[in-house]
C-alpha cells in the first residue's frame, strides 16, 4: 500500500480503531505517557492550529520528562533509605558549627563525579542520619545511584553473602553504586569476621565510587569499633588517607537534636495537659 493508500486507511478508519492501534504502537515502543497524553494534546493542538512537529514535539518532551521523574522515583526506592529526608527539612539552627554553604555545596553531587568521600563525625542524636540521608536523596535527584546502610547491617549482609559463598558477587553489585552510605559506623564494635570484611569493601571501593560515612567517634577512636588495630593498617595507605584525610569531613558540635525535640514535644504536651486558668469573678 503506497503513502496515499496509508493515509486513507488512517483516514477513514473508526476512531476506536486507531485509538486501540496508537494504544498498541505505544506499549510495544514502551512510550506510556505519549499513550496517555496523545489524545488531549491533539485536540489542544487543533483547537489552537498547532503544527504536527509542534504537537510531536511537545508529545515526546512530556515522554521524556515523566522518564526522568521515573527514573528518580526508582533510585529512591533502590536506595532503601530508612525515612525519606530532604535538605529543606534539615534545620541548621540545631548545629550552629556546621556550614551550610558546604552542605548545599556537597548536594550539588561533585564529590561523586570525582568519587571523593564524605564523614559527618558528631555525638548521638545530632542528625547526622537525617543530613545523610538528604544528602543521598539529592543525589538521587541527580540520577546517581545510591545504596543506604547502617553499618551493623551491612556487615551482617557481608558475613552473609561469604556465608553463601556469594561475596565476590554482592561486592561487585555495591561497587556499581555510584554512592554508598555507610550509617551509624561506632554505634558498636564489630566482630573480627565483620571488621576485616568491611575493610575488605573498603579498600575495593578505592577509586571506584564515592562513600558517605556517619559516626559518632573521631578517627583517633576507630580502632574501639574495628578492635584489631592492625586491621587499619591492612589498607593501603593511599586508601587510609583517601577515606581519612582527604575527604570532606563535617563535623557536629552541640545540643542534641533528638534532645531539643524531646523537649520541645515535652512542653507542648504540658501546655496542653495543663489546666485551665478560672478567670471568672
Amino acid at each position: 500500500m503506497g503513502a496515499g493508500g496509508t493515509r486513507a486507511f488512517y483516514q477513514f478508519s473508526h476512531p476506536l480503531i486507531v485509538d486501540a492501534r496508537l494504544q498498541g504502537l505505544c506499549k510495544a515502543l514502551l512510550l506510556p505517557t505519549l499513550a496517555k497524553n496523545y489524545a488531549p494534546l491533539a485536540r489542544q493542538a487543533s483547537e489552537q492550529g498547532q503544527a504536527y512537529p509542534d504537537y510531536l514535539l511537545a508529545l515526546l518532551e512530556q515522554e521524556l520528562s515523566q522518564r526522568e521523574v521515573n527514573r528518580r522515583r526508582r533510585l529512591v526506592q533502590q536506595a532503601k533509605f530508612p525515612i525519606t529526608y530532604t535538605l529543606e527539612s534539615y534545620d541548621f539552627s540545631v548545629v550552629p558549627s556546621l556550614s551550610k554553604q558546604k552542605v548545599l555545596e556537597l548536594a550539588r553531587g561533585e564529590f561523586i563525579r570525582k568519587a571523593e568521600n564524605v564523614v559527618l563525625v558528631g555525638e548521638i542524636g545530632m542528625g547526622k542520619t537525617h543530613l545523610a540521608s538528604a544528602l543521598g536523596y539529592a543525589a538521587c535527584d541527580l540520577g546517581y545511584t545510591v545504596r543506604f546502610f547502617t553499618a551493623a547491617a551491612l556487615i551482617t549482609q557481608l558475613i552473609e553473602a561469604q556465608e553463601a559463598q556469594q561475596l565476590s558477587r554482592f561486592e561487585h553489585t555495591l561497587l556499581k553504586q555510584q554512592l554508598i552510605i555507610i550509617d551509624e559506623l561506632g554505634f558498636v564494635p564489630f566482630s573480627p569476621q565483620g571488621a576485616q570484611l568491611l575493610f575488605g569493601f573498603l579498600s575495593q571501593r578505592y577509586r571506584r565510587g564515592s562513600l558517605l560515612i556517619t559516626t559518632n567517634l573521631p578517627f583517633s577512636e576507630w580502632t574501639q569499633v574495628f578492635q584489631d588495630p592492625r586491621l587499619l593498617g591492612a589498607l593501603p595507605g593511599a586508601h587510609w588517607a583517601r577515606l581519612t584525610h582527604t575527604c570532606h569531613i563535617l563535623e557536629f558540635a552541640g545540643e542534641s537534636f533528638r534532645f531539643r525535640q524531646s523537649q520541645a514535644r515535652h512542653a507542648r504536651r504540658h501546655t496542653q495537659e495543663a489546666p485551665a486558668t478560672d478567670l471568672s469573678p
